[in-house]
């Protein structure tokens, strides 16, 4: 016990793909690739929906939060993620893990959050259009977006410190390559059920009742469009939404996988596919979605990008 104690604070080891070495180039040349995308992606995003007065709007208020979350996450996770896939060296310190662990779920359940408000959000410009600027106020909105945030991290502030604390009993090799907290269980020599089943009920409160929340939004909002007489006044609604519900479907067909099954039926290297899908593909695909479905980003990025040419000129 007195050796664990003292080892339990050494790091780990993540694997990774270091049992595919063939693959290591490769991913770091691709997720080096989606993170900058990341970064120019988002950032271009937060700076629109500051700088043009037209985006002022509840919608692109939760969508620069949503936007600034996505930076953080990959920032969180994948330097570390190109330093393990660059070299020989695959470890982490102990509190190096510590911070992504709790990173990662905070900002994972953030996310969550962050979308079901952003349903209510559609919901209430297409349900309840005449009412839209009283119903979400800025009070509401900022309200709306610190409930979302204070969830996530407070999610993560019960969850983090109780998987970093399991007895290890001298096992630092974790088969992945971010610390998650699946694998860092995985690696546990005691029995994990209390935990894993404290893990469930928090994922259903942080993770399931957001999406029912989402489905009921979209619900209401189906049967508003569907009462819809015109067709260009279906297809309006119907573009108000698609964004939002592509990012809803990228990112909740992946959480729920991760995070809704029990420990001894997950596999390590689909989750390690999944992992990198929300970790790296997600966040890059998050502002190209709404930009190229949203009429107003695509506007505002013009007007921008006419005033630099005409500062050129």
């Amino acid at each position: 016990m007195e050796n664990d104690n003292t080892s339990a604070f050494e790091g780990f080891i993540l694997v990774g793909f270091s049992d595919r070495p063939h693959l290591e180039l490769i991913l770091f040349v691709v997720v080096l690739t989606f993170y900058l995308l990341t970064l120019l992606g988002n950032m271009t995003i937060i700076l629109l929906s500051v700088v043009d007065s037209r985006l002022h709007t509840p919608m692109y208020f939760f969508l620069a939060n949503l936007s600034f979350l996505d930076m953080c996450f990959t920032t969180g996770s994948i330097p570390q993620m190109l330093y393990n896939l660059w070299g020989a060296d695959k470890t982490i310190s102990y509190l190096g893990c510590a911070i992504q662990l709790y990173f990662v779920l905070a900002l994972g359940g953030v996310e969550c959050v962050l979308l079901a408000v952003m349903a209510y959000d559609r919901y209430a410009a297409v349900c309840k259009p005449l009412h839209y600027a009283v119903i979400m106020h800025p009070r509401l909105c900022g309200q709306l977006a610190s409930v979302a945030w204070l969830s996530g991290f407070g999610n993560s502030l019960i969850m983090a410190p109780q998987t970093l604390m399991l007895p290890r009993c001298g096992r630092r090799r974790v088969d992945h390559f971010l610390c998650e907290m699946p694998a860092l269980i995985g690696i546990a020599c005691v029995d994990t059920m209390t935990l894993e089943a404290l893990a469930f009920a928090l994922a259903v409160f942080i993770i399931l009742v957001p999406l029912i929340l989402i489905l009921v939004s979209y619900g209401y909002i189906a049967r508003a469009v569907l009462r819809i007489k015109s067709a260009a006044g279906r297809k309006k609604a119907f573009n108000t939404c698609s964004s939002h519900l592509t990012v809803v479907s990228l990112f909740y067909g992946t959480i729920i996988y991760m995070y809704l099954q029990p420990a001894n039926t997950y596999s390590q290297d689909q989750g390690k596919f999944l992992t990198l899908f929300y970790t790296i593909v997600t966040p890059s695909v998050n502002p190209l979605i709404y930009t190229l479905r949203n009429k107003d980003v695509k506007e505002a990025m013009k007007k921008v990008l006419g005033k630099g040419e005409a500062e050129e000129e």
